[in-house]
């Protein structure tokens, strides 16, 4: 069996590289928006059958990464997910 701990690790860290340039714009959700395209971006180019079971939509009423969205390329293992693409995100605007 393939391990995911790489391409999973590249995700958070697309996440956090999205956001990043913003950090301190005082702008909540102009931080979470980056951070959920990014992750689900960076979701969509790994090899796996991807469902979310716990997601950001539902949280921040982000317009991505619902319960029940499929990510991933639709190959290889089938992984039921949790997201939080930014961890903090009031913090993290505030910088």
């Amino acid at each position: 069996m393939m391990s995911l701990a790489w391409p999973l690790f590249r995700v958070t860290e697309q996440a956090a590289l999205a956001a990043w340039p913003q950090t301190g714009c005082g702008d909540k959700n102009k931080i979470d928006g980056l951070a959920v395209t990014a992750m689900r971006q960076a979701l969509n180019d790994v090899a796996f059958r991807g469902r979310v079971v716990i997601g950001e939509g539902e949280i921040d009423h982000a317009p991505m990464l619902w319960i029940g969205e499929e990510v991933g390329k639709g190959d290889g293992p089938e992984v039921d997910i949790a997201v939080d693409p930014i961890e903090g995100t009031r913090m993290v605007a505030m910088g």
